[in-house]
């Protein structure tokens, strides 16, 4: 465990750590109302491309959440940002409750493709699409890659094994715009008065979470929802601490670093 020291912001992710599809991961409501009332930002921060934020925000407040729109930061908001910036016109491989989030981008004759968790998206003929357009230049843009991701009968694949396949066949490499990529974590910290060397993330994915760069200094906690026995062992250096849930994370928090 690294040595104690006092932070002033904590990141925390959302499916998989405060909830798990419609059910919340129990004690997280109260323990999110403890730790809002330590001295320290809280934001929120996910990888969620199966609904736009505003879906996601009436998800959360359905659960008895204190969270507002202003406190989370999107992968989908990411990847929207890099459009415009570009002005990319996009082949978006999304699920049709998150196509909210891109409301306004031309995707006429797509010259991008962005590929999210998409399960209705990931068949032969959209996929081989998406393949043309690569092969013919297109940038490939993930929302991010994720291995797999918790739901309530169990583990299921995510974005990941998708954009990879694209990435192999096309022999392109993928821009990832969502959680592991350190611009991800700086954006959701700006506005909160402190560095990442000041901050802790607390998520279920012990690469995307809290396997950022080392350089940012963030240390991380990694709790159930997805994680599997050993996966701590699957980043260097390791999590600052591995936790049973979201709400023993906190209460590590509120003992240890404050």
């Amino acid at each position: 465990m690294a040595a104690r020291r006092v932070i002033k912001a904590v990141l925390v992710d959302l499916s998989g750590t405060l909830h798990i599809e419609d059910s919340a991961v129990p004690g997280a409501q109260e323990a999110l109302k403890k730790l809002r009332s330590a001295p320290v930002a809280v934001r929120f921060v996910t990888n969620t491309t199966k609904e736009c934020k505003q879906d996601l925000l009436e998800r959360l407040k359905q659960l008895d959440f204190d969270i507002k729109e202003d406190e989370i930061f999107t992968s989908l908001t990411a990847a929207r940002n890099l459009l415009e910036q570009k002005k990319f016109r996009p082949l978006l491989m999304v699920e049709k409750n998150a196509l909210h989030d891109f409301t306004g981008l031309d995707t006429s004759d797509p010259n991008a493709v962005v590929i999210g968790l998409a399960p209705d998206q990931f068949n032969y003929p959209t996929m081989n699409k998406a393949f043309r357009l690569v092969l013919d230049g297109a940038p490939l843009i993930a929302i991010h890659k994720a291995r797999y991701y918790k739901k309530k009968d169990g583990l299921a694949l995510g974005p990941g094994p998708f954009v990879t396949g694209l990435e192999y066949a096309t022999d392109q490499k993928a821009t990832v715009v969502g959680k592991p990529e350190q611009t991800f974590f700086l954006e959701a910290l700006r506005g909160t008065n402190c560095g990442p060397e000041e901050a802790v993330m607390i998520g279920d994915d012990c690469r995307d979470d809290v396997g950022v760069e080392r350089d940012l200094f963030m240390s991380g906690f990694v709790v159930a929802g997805k994680y599997r026995d050993a996966d701590e062992g699957k980043i260097h250096p390791p999590p600052y601490l591995t936790c049973e849930s979201f709400p023993h994370a906190v209460e590590h928090i509120l003992q240890h670093l404050l």
